[in-house]
């Protein structure tokens, strides 16, 4: 018995139809959709502070009021601090609430660091709130909030 191998040749207008018809399933889907797997920024920080209650206060975070591009956010986050052995800051915990993947920065500090100080750039996807949450060494969690307006998306807008 032999086995007849068929091959079919496509040609240019069933190739781009056939892309075409992919690109507008593509298209078609719900913008800003997150895998069910993803977790919310409030998952996070209930597990990084393990059930302490956050004050506002002690946690000022640089950011600019509009960010014309979402794709490159700079941000700071300074945290009031001694830094001594008995009083200083342990974590930092920066989040972008409506981000897909809201976690942006979690840093750890020491005594011997100086300063409670972060900064970097962050991708926002759209308007959002950030989030910045400091860890004490004696299990006080301190906040700070702000509101960014994205013009242009960054992941994905």
């Amino acid at each position: 018995m032999t086995d007849k191998i068929q091959i079919e040749v496509v040609n240019r207008r069933t190739f781009v139809l056939g892309a075409s018809a992919a690109a507008a399933l593509v298209a078609l889907a719900p913008l800003g959709s997150t895998p069910a797997s993803a977790k919310a920024w409030g998952d996070y920080l209930k597990e990084a502070i393990k059930g302490a209650t956050p004050v506002e206060g002690k946690v000022k975070i640089d950011l600019p009021e509009i960010a014309e591009n979402g794709n490159t956010v700079p941000y700071k986050v300074n945290v009031e601090s001694p830094m001594s052995d008995a009083d200083h800051v342990t974590d930092v915990h920066v989040y972008a609430t409506g981000n897909p993947g809201p976690q942006v920065i979690s840093a750890k500090f020491t005594p011997m660091s100086g300063k409670a100080y972060v900064k970097g750039r962050m991708r926002l996807a759209k308007t959002q709130e950030i989030v910045a949450v400091a860890q004490m060494s004696n299990g006080k969690v301190y906040m700070g909030k702000t509101t960014v307006k994205v013009t242009i998306g960054g992941c994905g807008g």
